[in-house]
């Protein structure tokens, strides 16, 4: 027990006992919050809340690899910017780190962790769920909510260590392009305005590519056999006219990229 309690703390290093002692239950252990919070100690893993952040440590979760399939690492973070007026905003950005599919920039004043869970929701309505999604350690990533969410839907919660923005190199490199290309070329009269310049960004990523490199379409229609029926449709339906397999099913060979190429 002692080797998981450690394990635990080790991968997510803002929880206290109590939350340990939450996912020890889930996972079987017949143990009380009060044994747990007796280890926790003799382990010397409590908290420190003024901890200086270069020696806050975390490690990997062993085994990280590169992904196989779409929906199998998604990975998201916030993108902080202002309207003409001043009034702050945050963009939830997602992509899937195998087909470089953003499903989601979505663009509010404020977020918190429900907010997350209620965007994360209707994504993967059209999407399907992934397996992991990898995260950095902010409040809205290690909240209740999302926690409990990522439980219900069987989706694995992948921290960052804090201070390696490169443990999340995906979602970096989405957010310089999405700031370059889009926020700092446009002024955002309102909310509504914001979200929809966003969105015409998102799209732009798939609808005009020319070859197969950075966001290609043609390589999501390579990768369509790997697709949940649902987020198929919603490709076929709304980029249908923007690449050459648009009238392949699911599971047909790709004819059309070898010719291209």
């Amino acid at each position: 027990m002692k080797k998981r309690i450690r394990e635990i703390a080790e991968t997510r290093v803002r929880y206290g006992y109590r939350r340990v002692h939450v996912l020890l239950r889930r996972e079987g252990w017949p143990v009380n919050a009060k044994r747990v919070y007796r280890l926790y100690r003799e382990m010397g893993l409590q908290l420190r809340n003024k901890s200086p952040k270069r020696k806050v440590k975390a490690k990997l979760r062993e085994g990280r690899s590169a992904p196989a399939h779409s929906n199998n690492v998604w990975a998201m973070d916030f993108v902080h910017d202002q309207l003409y007026d001043g009034r702050k905003i945050r963009i939830l950005t997602v992509i899937d780190t195998f087909t470089r599919y953003v499903p989601a920039l979505d663009v509010r004043e404020r977020y918190t962790g429900a907010d997350v869970v209620a965007t994360l929701e209707e994504v993967c309505k059209v999407s399907g769920y992934p397996k992991s999604i990898r995260v950095d350690q902010g409040p809205e990533f290690i909240s209740k909510d999302l926690d409990m969410w990522a439980y219900a839907r069987g989706v694995e919660l992948d921290f960052s260590r804090p201070g390696k923005p490169t443990d999340n190199a995906f979602i970096e490199s989405l957010n310089g392009k999405f700031r370059t290309e889009c926020l700092n070329a446009h002024w955002f009269l309102s909310l509504a305005d914001a979200r929809r310049k966003c969105e015409l960004w998102r799209r732009d990523l798939y609808e005009f590519p020319a070859v197969k490199r950075a966001f290609p379409t043609f390589f999501l229609a390579q990768s369509l056999c790997a697709y949940a029926p649902a987020e198929w449709r919603y490709l076929h339906e709304n980029y249908s006219q923007s690449w050459p397999g648009q009238h392949l099913q699911p599971g047909h060979e790709c004819r059309h990229q070898r010719q291209s190429d």
